[in-house]
């Protein structure tokens, strides 16, 4: 890929990815949180689905991994997005994109304690950095506001789903479990909805404008998007770009929204940024056979 279109379409998934936050923020003066993300996926997963179907990408055939697409959609969907919405009731979108985007940190821990993945040492000085800037950003803090631990839990419920789709994803095709996941976690959302808080959605051009930005632009495209460049590039060269997402839900939070800009924020910012490239970051070396062919061209 020419890296002109590599750096343009990486610009556009992340921005949509961190965007997301302050678009969210913005729909909450029109609807409760649950349900907002509950239409967003639902929306977005029915969208998907009739593309698998239409172009006859293939489905499961077996009972048991539609139920893993459920667990799946549970935690990728239900989990994170309803935490990051209710995160955003009470703390900011800036806050709410870092603490969220901590999941390429928790997936190396996650993944040494129960699959004994074993990481090198510069993603694990990554998810010590990481940390570090977690403890930056929320050491000044007065007051421990639920929005934090929701901010947390959505990175964990992010770092699970990761592991499960390492463990299950690779016999399901990737669109089709892109679109059951987000569809089946809606509708959890939507049933968490109706449940746990006093569903409203105000109808009008604004509260369209934001569904539809969330769940066309920040869902369907930027998934297309990044498994486009996945394809197409080192997915974990590509991967180090994701630091690129919280700085993105930072910058539109900030001139958006005009969420100010603390120095703990920017610091803990670029220190969770830098762990999450050094974390996804491919160090592996050229083997002796692609050196020795290349010396001897």
């Amino acid at each position: 890929m020419h890296a002109i279109k590599f750096v343009a379409l990486i610009v556009l998934t992340t921005f949509l990815m961190g965007s997301s936050f302050t678009v969210g923020k913005l729909g909450l003066a029109y609807s409760s949180p649950l349900l907002l993300a509950g239409y967003r996926f639902i929306l977005a997963g029915i969208l998907m689905a009739v593309f698998v179907i239409g172009f006859r990408r293939p489905h499961p055939n077996s009972k048991r991994v539609w139920i893993r697409m459920l667990v799946i959609g549970a935690f990728q969907t239900a989990g994170v997005m309803g935490c990051i919405f209710l995160s955003l009731r009470t703390i900011t979108a800036s806050q709410s994109s870092i603490l969220t985007f901590t999941n390429p940190l928790l997936v190396v821990i996650l993944g040494t304690i129960f699959l004994k993945i074993r990481y090198k040492p510069y993603q694990w000085a990554g998810v010590l950095l990481g940390l570090t800037g977690v403890a930056i950003t929320l050491g000044t803090q007065l007051e421990v506001k639920i929005g934090l631990l929701f901010g947390l839990l959505s990175s964990v419920c992010w770092a699970v789903s990761t592991l499960l789709v390492k463990r299950w994803g690779g016999s399901i095709d990737s669109w089709v479990l892109s679109a059951y996941q987000m569809l089946f976690g809606g509708l959890l959302l939507l049933l968490a909805s109706l449940v746990l808080e006093r569903p409203f959605f105000i109808v009008n051009g604004h509260s369209l404008a934001i569904l539809l930005w969330l769940s066309v632009l920040s869902s369907i495209v930027q998934f297309a998007v990044w498994y486009y460049v996945l394809q197409r590039s080192d997915p974990g060269k590509t991967s180090a770009f994701l630091f690129l997402a919280p700085f993105f839900g930072v910058l539109t939070g900030w001139s958006v929204l005009g969420e100010p800009l603390h120095p703990s924020i920017i610091a803990g910012g670029l220190c969770i940024g830098s762990g999450i490239f050094l974390v996804n970051m491919d160090l592996k070396p050229r083997s002796a056979t692609t050196k020795n062919s290349k010396s001897n061209a």
